[in-house]
């Protein structure tokens, strides 16, 4: 996977070859056709000056002449008709020239070398230090012919040529900046997205979309995002049924308690019939008491208060004595119970410990079927104990599966509707578990049976 730290790199250096290229191939467009031309049209005039002005003064000396020229930052080739060649200056690299060339000029033709200098990469040319790169003319001075080849050295087009320097780098920067305002949509377009999504979540919208194409850690934060805001949509649905059902649970007792009440009044009710009614509502009353006691239960898990008192304990002798508890509901309901119950101590907190196999084992005997079984085996496994619980009860899809440790969910209330329950017991066991440090699975088959298996670390 790419990093983003290692795009930003690859992008910074890719801007700075690729405007430096472009430059590059703008300012050598420039010297070629521009100011290649004027150089040469500029060295000309100044070598036809130089020759008029020794035409026109034929008592200076020649030599002297050039000397001073050459002075000032030019290199001078000269030849006479006679072949006699004189150097002014700094020396030429190369001296090749062609003799048909130097015939030419002393023929009074102008030699154009800078003009059609071979085209090389960039300025590279124009520096050249070579006598067939340079302005040629005729000269005469006192009635004798010459042919003079000149140019300006190195020192003096370095001068010449810092303007054309300075657009290199003018041009440069530009594009730099230009690339890196392309660049940069590049890289921050997706946090920009990210920053309308977070808006968006934050209003309660969370069909949210991004780019999760990217293999970086834009990509991965995409990701990361999109689970969030599925988590926070599960959240907000699980908020809205949870108020539901707690209304629907509170609201249910405190009816019939209103009712039964309001029955009492009467003054022609019977003792049996009070009794019953008194009966009804004691039970309505143990009701919300037990959902309270869950709640607040529940609360303080999540809170992950300091509810815990760990100790040692024998997890099964507290489970046989919690079998013996419940062995007159399974005779009512012709359950056939089997178990495996050896001493095994564990640490951890007992009292919270027993409210995990008492839901467990209650759920077992709620929603088994008339004449069904229940096993319970406990099993030290390394420095792990797991506890299981099957039944031959109704059993759950895979839907049902899914949400079984979701706070007052319920399974399908056509096939649950005489079972009473307050559908927190399960989301209580599992916090339970996880505050233990250990796990619990769920196997369970529509109309088969369900099986827990509790795992949890011996210390």
């Amino acid at each position: 996977m790419k990093t983003l730290y290692l795009k930003f790199v690859v992008i910074t250096i890719g801007i700075m070859i690729l405007s430096s290229i472009f430059a590059f191939i703008l300012s050598n467009t420039y010297y070629q056709q521009k100011l290649k031309p004027y150089n040469d049209q500029k060295n000309t005039n100044i070598a036809l000056d130089i020759a008029e002005f020794a035409d026109n003064h034929p008592n200076i000396n020649l030599k002297e002449y050039l000397e001073n020229i050459s002075s000032i930052g030019y290199q001078i080739y000269l030849i006479d008709n006679s072949g006699k060649e004189s150097y002014y200056g700094a020396p030429f690299r190369k001296k090749t020239l062609s003799n048909s060339t130097k015939e030419s000029v002393l023929n009074g033709e102008v030699f154009h070398g800078m003009l059609h200098f071979p085209q090389e990469t960039f300025v590279t040319g124009f520096f050249a230090n070579e006598l067939k790169n340079t302005i040629g003319i005729p000269l005469k001075h006192k009635e004798k012919e010459y042919a003079l080849f000149i140019r300006p050295d190195i020192k003096l087009l370095f001068n010449e040529m810092h303007i054309l320097f300075g657009w290199l780098l003018a041009l440069t920067i530009i594009l730099s900046i230009v690339i890196v305002i392309f660049s940069t949509k590049y890289l921050v377009n997706p946090i920009s997205k990210l920053t309308i999504a977070t808006k968006s979540l934050s209003k309660g919208n969370f069909n949210v979309e991004l780019d999760i194409n990217r293999h970086d850690e834009l990509g991965e934060l995409s990701h990361s995002f999109l689970r969030m805001a599925r988590k926070l949509e599960q959240m907000d649905d699980m908020r809205k049924e949870f108020i539901s059902n707690i209304s629907h649970d509170i609201q249910s007792p405190l009816s019939n308690i209103k009712g039964y009440t309001n029955l009492l009044d009467s003054e022609s009710l019977g003792l049996e019939e009070k009794d019953q009614y008194i009966s009804i509502i004691n039970g309505e009353i143990t009701r919300l008491s037990t959902l309270t006691k869950q709640l607040l239960l529940l609360a303080s898990l999540d809170r992950n208060e300091d509810i815990m008192k760990r100790k040692p304990f024998n997890v099964g002798e507290q489970m046989k004595e919690l079998v013996r508890n419940y062995q007159w509901q399974m005779d009512e309901k012709g359950i056939m119970l089997g178990f495996t119950l050896p001493d095994v101590e564990i640490t951890g907190d007992p009292s919270l410990l027993h409210t995990v196999w008492d839901n467990l084992l209650t759920n077992a005997i709620k929603y088994n079927k008339s004449n069904g079984s229940i096993e319970i085996s406990l099993e030290a496994k390394g420095t792990s104990v797991l506890v299981t619980i099957e039944d031959t009860g109704i059993g759950l899809n895979e839907k049902e599966k899914e949400r079984i440790f979701d706070p007052f969910y319920r399974v399908d209330t056509a096939r649950t509707r005489s079972v009473e329950g307050t559908g927190l017991g399960l989301s209580i066991v599992a916090t339970i578990v996880k505050l233990h440090g250990g796990q619990i699975h769920v196997d369970s088959a529509e109309d088969e049976g369900t099986t827990f298996v509790v795992e949890l670390p011996i210390s």
